[in-house]
């Protein structure tokens, strides 16, 4: 795996750019000193021992006392978990603290880029109560199957639109998702379009796949959820139309 992209999830996770470089040769070399990782790396000692002691901070290293002082990367999985259950302590302290939400909101909002409109999507499947409508590729589909699934289990009713996706793999998945109750319907291809309801108060519509330039629009405004409820409820009764026979 390219270093680039190691050092992105690591920045994720708390550490600069720099910390994240040493943590990696820390991680390859095992114990080191400063100097010898400013030799192998070829940044400055200087940097080099400011991001040990970042890392030792953000608990991503250990200090080994001895005749000169050494560092030892603390294993990832130890390291990422620590950081999740950290986050996990400040969410619930900033869900029982935080201001009191406004109860008047905008009634329209645009989310913007991939990453952005996913989480969003799974927040909303995550929050599902009583039912979801679903209209996307069989391609993005895959990207829920965790949520989709966690649906299916607890009898939540959900209705998927879906093009493509035709294969094995998918067919298989989906005939499981049908026995536990799951309706899907398939349609020509969605190409971008995605669209979700979700208890038949929240929307989100638009296009996903387009990297940062995808937007999609979110809505829990009931005229807005429910023209957008009858026209997936439009599409599900043509494709059903044309599914009997002599059509």
């Amino acid at each position: 795996m390219e270093e680039r992209k190691l050092v992105d999830h690591l920045t994720a996770f708390g550490l600069t750019g720099q910390e994240a470089q040493i943590y990696l040769e820390l991680y390859r070399s095992g114990t080191s000193n400063g100097y010898e990782i400013a030799k192998r790396t070829g940044i400055s000692r200087s940097n080099v021992y400011k991001a040990l002691e970042g890392l030792v901070e953000e608990g991503a290293a250990y200090v080994m006392e001895g005749s000169s002082r050494k560092y030892l990367a603390v294993a990832i999985e130890e390291f990422c978990q620590n950081k999740i259950y950290s986050l996990e302590m400040r969410r619930e302290f900033l869900i029982r603290h935080m201001p009191r939400e406004k109860e008047e909101r905008e009634g329209y909002v645009t989310i913007s880029t991939d990453d952005n409109i996913t989480d969003k999507i799974r927040n909303m499947l995550n929050q599902a109560k009583k039912r979801v409508y679903l209209s996307m590729s069989a391609a993005f589909l895959e990207q829920f199957q965790e949520e989709l699934q966690r649906l299916a289990e607890q009898k939540i009713k959900v209705v998927v639109l879906t093009s493509g996706g035709r294969g094995r793999e998918n067919e298989e998945r989906e005939y499981s998702w049908k026995q536990k109750g799951m309706k899907f319907y398939h349609t020509s291809d969605k190409k971008n379009q995605i669209g979700i309801i979700t208890d038949s108060k929240r929307v989100l519509t638009g296009e996903l796949g387009k990297g940062r330039d995808s937007t999609c629009l979110y809505s829990d405004q009931m005229n807005f959820v429910q023209v957008f409820k009858d026209s997936m409820k439009n599409e599900i009764r043509l494709l059903e139309l044309e599914k009997k026979p002599g059509k």
